[in-house]
């Protein structure tokens, strides 16, 4: 049998992934509205409580919010859209027509299999190109209470560095490795847990004896006396990966850029199975929406006059749940280190794949 006869008609396959497609992005539409406007109510306060702030920064707020909502429930509207037109078929007697034609389970399934894997694509693409950037962005902006909005340019801000008995914070750093470039260096002088200097500067960059900062000044805690400095050489023990590398989001990051953080953290010998676990999941997370048509294909077959449509659709949804639980149960357990990274991502869509299919394999007989 070639690819070609394992789908139905043209016409067929067309209609069900036309149909498919348009519930599937209704049912995420009334989810983003309906979300978001409950996570509005919950953050408009903090948002409106920064002076100055307006509905310029709570719509602002809403697009940087709406696209992770989008990421997180799109599976979810996947698996809804596929019940409810499957549910619609059956009703109609087009499920039984497609049996009697002798098309099998898997290929009554295939338009929208089909149609399951663009719209993985598309979530894999938009996360990686959207989702990233508005997390990242948020996550500044919430660390400056809705303050003025930090300009994303895939920068790290707010890092904290330990020297010794020092601390050494930057608000912003640039580039990687000897090319990094700080901005904001504040590092407090301490001498047995007590603080005796400050010293601010505003650049500073790498050097073969530690980092050069400039223009500097220096505020005497004893004297309370302030001199400048001009360029002085700090933090002769502290690595370039310790700045670029100190706070790594992975879900404020793209896949490639993730992977070369990950890249960096094992050539300076620090631990990665989590931020690995995350990575993995970038993928297997958009793709399981093509499982969820096989979860949500129980709806699909039985005789819709039984009385048991209700019944079976109900058990579709709770496959679908079951596989958010246990999703969300491996990452968690992937980041304490208890499960590998790949098993952490992979085995629940494996897992559910062959329940899924099991229960395909089970309504067809």
């Amino acid at each position: 049998m070639n690819i070609v006869s394992f789908f139905p008609s043209r016409t067929v396959a067309i209609y069900m992934g036309r149909m498919f497609l348009v519930r599937t992005f209704a049912v995420l539409a009334a989810l983003v509205l309906v979300l978001q406007a409950l996570d509005l109510l919950s953050n408009s306060g903090d948002i409106l409580a920064f002076p100055g702030n307006g509905d310029a920064q709570v719509w602002q707020y809403v697009s940087l919010r709406a696209p992770q909502i989008v990421s997180r429930f799109l599976p979810f509207s996947v698996l809804l859209g596929t019940i409810l037109t499957l549910i619609t078929m059956n009703q109609n007697s087009e499920i039984v027509a497609l049996k009697g034609s002798g098309l099998s389970a898997h290929q009554v399934l295939a338009p929208l299999l089909v149609a399951s894997l663009g719209v993985a694509v598309i979530s894999f693409v938009f996360n990686d190109r959207v989702v990233a950037r508005a997390t990242a962005t948020l996550n500044q902006w919430q660390k400056v209470n809705y303050g003025k909005l930090p300009i994303d340019r895939g920068d790290r801000a707010n890092v904290w560095v330990r020297d010794g008995d020092d601390l050494i914070e930057v608000a912003q750093i640039r580039g990687r490795g000897d090319a990094t470039r700080l901005g904001g260096i504040t590092l407090y002088d301490r001498t047995g847990g007590n603080l005796v200097a400050i010293l601010r500067a505003d650049h500073g960059r790498r050097v073969p004896n530690g980092w050069e900062v400039s223009p500097a000044t220096r505020f005497d805690v004893k004297s309370g006396n302030v001199r400048p400095l001009g360029a002085v050489v700090i933090a002769k023990d502290v690595r370039p990966d310790q700045f670029t590398l100190a706070s790594v989001d992975a879900d404020g990051l793209s896949f490639g850029a993730l992977k070369a953080a990950i890249a960096d953290l094992s050539d300076a010998g620090r631990p990665t199975k989590a931020l690995e676990g995350s990575l993995w999941h970038k993928l297997s997370g958009p793709l399981s929406s093509v499982l969820m048509p096989l979860l949500g294909a129980v709806a699909a077959f039985g005789i819709a006059r039984s009385g048991k449509l209700f019944v079976r659709a109900v058990i579709g949804m709770g496959l679908g749940f079951a596989f958010f639980v246990a999703d969300n149960f491996a990452l968690a357990m992937g980041n304490l280190g208890a499960y590998p990274p790949f098993l952490a991502a992979w085995a629940p869509f494996l897992l559910f794949f062959f329940i899924g299919e099991a229960v395909l394999i089970r309504s067809e007989e």
